[in-house]
């Protein structure tokens, strides 16, 4: 049996039926910022690079603006960036997700005291 975990949330934000934002999308959005690469962020998901452009073809058409800009590859290679507005969308997820965790903490740890004590390791 592994070792507990600490409790994680996962906050999906619905915006109608048209867009969504999420912790993958929000995941993919970091590792493009932190890699410079679509292909190395889906990669480090273990995301193959066409549904991580699929991906970031949807957040793209779905905000106002653009939130990843990308240059094809190449002899002087390719490469992917967040804009101004991906940086500020990743930035309000993370915070909307830190603060919806903090908010329910108490709960999530009283829910957590009520699980069976083998099923804390494994989210059942």
């Amino acid at each position: 049996m592994s070792e507990p975990t600490s409790p994680r949330l996962f906050l999906r934000i619905l915006f109608g039926d048209a867009a969504m934002l999420g912790p993958g999308k929000a995941q993919l959005l970091q590792g493009i910022r932190d890699t410079g690469s679509i292909s190395a962020a889906g990669r480090a998901m273990t995301m193959s690079y066409k549904r991580a452009w699929s991906l970031v073809e949807e957040m793209n058409a779905a905000f106002a603006e653009p939130l990843v800009a990308s240059a094809r590859g190449g002899a002087g290679g390719g490469g992917a960036s967040l804009t101004p507005a991906g940086q500020r969308v990743l930035q309000l997820y993370q915070s909307v997700t830190a603060r919806a965790a903090q908010a329910g903490a108490d709960e999530i740890a009283q829910l957590q005291a009520m699980l069976r004590a083998g099923d804390m390791s494994d989210g059942k």
